[in-house]
């Protein structure tokens, strides 16, 4: 877990990164005129849908909350690609923080083939020393501690949404659920990022809803003492 100087630092490297547009509330807008888009064919797009709910069945947990919060079961085929695009991502000699004895080391992600792994928490949960408490920070992002020693960062995200949870699907393609909360309303999220070619797939649920309590997802999945 990262404490509030290593999270100023963080801002200042990274602070220009935005990773949405109004792609997620305003259809009409191409996201791609402006960042680069690629075209994705019926046939690839019903395998990310499948991957989809390869990922929805190994975090079953994901899906039933979100199924309870919209109304109805959801599944890949209720989400629609709503960008394609290149990622940016920027590296840095880095080895990963969370050793064996922090409390988010079970939650991390291991590279199915070793190559270290991504983590999705730490830079969202920060400590307050002083009353040994910890607080979510509005900032998230997906990085990727690799096994030579470098933090490449892969995703990051304001305080417009959250990363919630996510799956290595093989050795290239890591996806990641969250939401985030645009002109509608709060709307599920999936990011399908394939970390050889540096592809980025988000695709958003159809339906969106009024009010959705931020922090629900994760108090619940990650279990530490004094997590507000």
């Amino acid at each position: 877990m990262r404490s509030p100087i290593t999270t100023c630092l963080y801002l200042t490297l990274f602070g220009s990164i935005i990773l949405f547009t109004s792609a997620c509330d305003n259809k009409g807008k191409n996201s791609g005129e402006e960042s680069g888009i690629y075209p994705v064919d019926a046939e690839e797009l019903d395998r990310n849908r499948a991957q989809i709910d390869q990922g929805l069945s190994q975090k079953k947990e994901w899906q039933d909350h979100w199924s309870k919060e919209v109304g109805d079961i959801i599944d890949g085929s209720l989400f629609e690609l709503t960008m394609t695009d290149s990622i940016d991502s920027m590296e840095m000699p880095e080895k990963n923080p969370v050793l064996k004895d922090d409390p988010l080391f079970p939650y991390q992600f291991p590279h199915p083939g070793g190559d270290g792994v991504i983590d999705i928490y730490s830079y969202k949960v920060v400590t307050h020393a002083a009353d040994d408490t910890a607080y979510l920070s509005p900032d998230a992002e997906v990085a990727w501690y690799r096994r030579d020693g470098m933090k490449e960062r892969l995703l990051f995200m304001g305080p417009s949404g959250m990363f919630e949870d996510g799956i290595w699907l093989n050795e290239q393609e890591f996806l990641v659920f969250g939401y985030f909360h645009g002109n509608s309303g709060f709307r599920p999220m999936a990011w399908l990022i394939n970390v050889d070619t540096h592809l980025l797939k988000q695709f958003q649920l159809v339906e969106a809803i009024d009010d959705y309590l931020p922090q629900s997802y994760i108090k619940t999945k990650i279990k530490l003492v004094g997590l507000r």
